[in-house]
């Protein structure tokens, strides 16, 4: 099938990962590995993380909840200690900004989806801004209050850019996320780095991007 779109997660993707920056904090704070993602999971859609990408929560707001839902789980950390390694790690990956430009040129819609929250930095929204230039349709969770891999999302992503969900390509690095993706009909790229993805997306595609 003609591939019209290709749909791109920001972090872990177009920018470096969080998940780093969340292993690196749990290293450095003797938190046992895999534990924040472990929260995040078992707490659910109800859970402070979840909130937090739906724009339920604030960044100030959600530091407290967080912090309990990981004291429930037997850990006390600094919420607001890791949300600075995470903001820290948020730059973007020089190919996959190339990678944009040429799949633009040959005419193929190009989309952002991605599970966010409100910035609350000037630097934030700087980035924010100059990310939004290269693409078609942006789409964040904690705007249209959806977050992945929640199918209506994605469902939304492909609407904005007027396209089938079939009709598309959608890259992450959360399995997850590409799992909701693909039952949509979607092609899915895992990240495992940005050289792999590219290649990947290349061999769907049939020509090169950069």
């Amino acid at each position: 099938m003609p591939r019209d779109a290709v749909i791109f997660d920001l972090g872990g993707v177009v920018l470096d990962s969080p998940l780093h920056a969340i292993a690196r904090y749990e290293r450095e704070a003797q938190i046992p590995a895999g534990f924040v993602n472990r929260v995040v999971v078992s707490t659910g859609p109800q859970g402070a993380w979840s909130r937090l990408e739906r724009g339920e929560l604030r960044v100030e707001e959600w530091v407290p909840e967080f912090e309990r839902d990981c004291a429930e789980a037997g850990q006390a950390i600094s919420a607001a200690r890791m949300m600075e390694a995470i903001r820290g790690a948020s730059e973007p990956r020089p190919r996959m900004i190339a990678a944009i430009r040429a799949i633009r040129v040959r005419g193929l819609r190009v989309g952002a989806l991605t599970n966010n929250w409100v910035a609350e930095e000037p630097a934030a929204s700087r980035l924010g801004q100059e990310l939004r230039g290269l693409f078609d349709a942006f789409v964040e969770s904690a705007v249209v209050g959806l977050r992945k891999p929640d199918p209506r999302i994605y469902r939304y992503a492909c609407d904005a850019l007027g396209v089938a969900p079939e009709a598309s390509i959608f890259l992450d690095d959360i399995g997850a996320n590409l799992k909701a993706a693909r039952a949509l009909g979607m092609h899915t790229i895992k990240v495992d780095s940005a050289e792999q993805a590219i290649a990947e997306l290349e061999a769907v595609l049939g020509f090169p991007l950069g």
